[in-house]
């Protein structure tokens, strides 16, 4: 595996910000505009975390209410995927960017205007909706539009992503510190002037060569590699989104200290991913590398359970680590796991993961309910394990493509949907 691999990164894992002697930092505006933009969108997944117990207290909600936020706003990304390809590659991609924006600003807005959590929760699905158009095509515009190749706009792509969800925590938390709504209008805000940016520097893209049907995506899943990639990447997830919406009722910190913990949690996720990843890849393979880092994530969550409040922080901070890691390798994976168009590929493999991402939000409140304040992490744990069993018994089908990946190039022409 590593033979294959290391023509692919050369001197530019060296310096990751180099492409071919020039530094990819020098992009049009156009590449500026949507990559600030996805900075923004992605800063929405997190944004909520540190204000999660405020927005409990300020609704006299349950927290197994509050955790709705994120089982909306994911139940309705999942089943977007089926959509999204369909609307961009009959609209376009610029089209499709500016529907999503706007459909976020307007949810954003009335998030924080929302006199019920009942409200909250149904505009936070408004708002997955957006986010979905949004991010399910911005990375094949980034793509389009960048300088210096597809791996220099990956790179781009995956360090917007690493820099929303590591910032939108502390955006959050210094927002939410004042009141818990404003986080709210602070992305409304921001995610209107990334609206404006792509009017006015980005050009419609070329559209493909054929059009996505609905059913595209589902039929992609019949690839056997595709297939279990995508399930093992949904207990993965369980395991994930237990970490981002459950551990901050665990933590009950204030807005400020929660918002420290997962900014610190998102810069490990973002110096994993982009970074630590390929290196890891390059030396060990993308299987071994994702299955033992499954492993030492369902460690992780055993010990954040049952640990003190210190150790619980602590082992939240790490997990960002094996995320980042999980995260990169699975999609690029998923995405070359099989022979379908890379967007179509990646539609069904999120179409399948994004619906863990909407579970476990709601179930580990539940759980705590049912049993006590342990039992989530290990079930999560338990999620992270049977992720780590699948790559193991479905190694074959999975070796030959994982084999022939190269790590930089495996998404330049699909659709990454939070994927670093």
């Amino acid at each position: 595996m590593s033979g294959t691999k290391s023509s692919g990164h050369g001197s530019g894992a060296d310096d990751p910000f180099e492409e071919g002697g020039t530094s990819i930092l020098r992009q049009p505006k156009a590449v500026w505009a949507t990559a600030g933009a996805s900075v923004v969108a992605f800063m929405g997944i997190g944004l909520v975390d540190p204000i999660l117990p405020s927005i409990a207290r300020g609704l006299h909600a349950t927290n197994s209410q509050v955790s709705l936020l994120f089982t909306s706003y994911f139940l309705i990304t999942a089943v977007a995927m089926l959509v999204t390809g369909f609307v961009s590659s009959r609209i376009g991609g610029r089209k499709t960017l500016l529907a999503g924006l706007a459909l976020v600003v307007v949810f954003a807005a009335l998030s924080g205007m929302s006199g019920s959590v009942g409200e909250l929760v149904g505009f936070r699905a408004g708002w997955g909706l957006g986010n979905a158009l949004f991010v399910s095509t911005s990375l094949a515009v980034i793509v389009g539009a960048a300088a210096g190749g597809s791996a220099a706009a990956i790179l781009l792509y995956e360090s917007a992503l690493g820099l929303g969800m590591a910032c939108g925590p502390l955006l959050g938390a210094v927002l939410g510190d004042m009141k818990w709504r404003y986080p709210f209008f602070g992305t409304a805000a921001l995610m209107a002037i990334g609206f404006l940016a792509i009017t006015a520097f980005l050009k419609e893209q070329p559209g493909p060569a054929r059009k996505t049907s609905l059913l595209d995506p589902v039929k992609a899943l019949g690839h056997g590699g595709l297939a279990s990639a995508a399930v093992s990447a949904f207990f993965y997830n369980y395991a994930f989104f237990t970490v981002l919406a459950f551990t901050p009722f665990v933590l009950n910190m204030s807005p400020y200290k929660s918002g420290g913990v997962f900014f610190a949690w998102g810069v490990l996720l973002a110096v994993f991913s982009v970074l630590v990843a390929p290196r890891l890849q390059h030396r060990f393979g993308s299987l071994k590398v994702l299955g033992g880092s499954l492993l030492l994530l369902a460690a992780d969550l055993l010990v954040l359970g049952y640990g003190d409040h210190t150790t619980a922080i602590v082992c939240t901070v790490l997990s960002g680590a094996f995320i980042g890691l999980n995260n990169t390798v699975f999609t690029e994976l998923a995405l070359g796991v099989s022979d379908a168009p890379r967007p179509v590929a990646s539609a069904g493999y999120n179409f399948v993961r994004w619906f863990a991402a909407a579970a476990a939000p709601f179930l580990a409140p539940k759980i705590e309910e049912w049993t006590d304040i342990h039992v989530p992490f290990v079930v999560a744990a338990v999620a992270a394990a049977i992720g780590a069993g699948i790559v193991a018994v479905r190694r074959r089908v999975l070796t030959t493509e994982a084999e022939a990946l190269e790590p930089q190039h495996a998404t330049e022409d699909g659709v990454t949907v939070f994927a670093n």
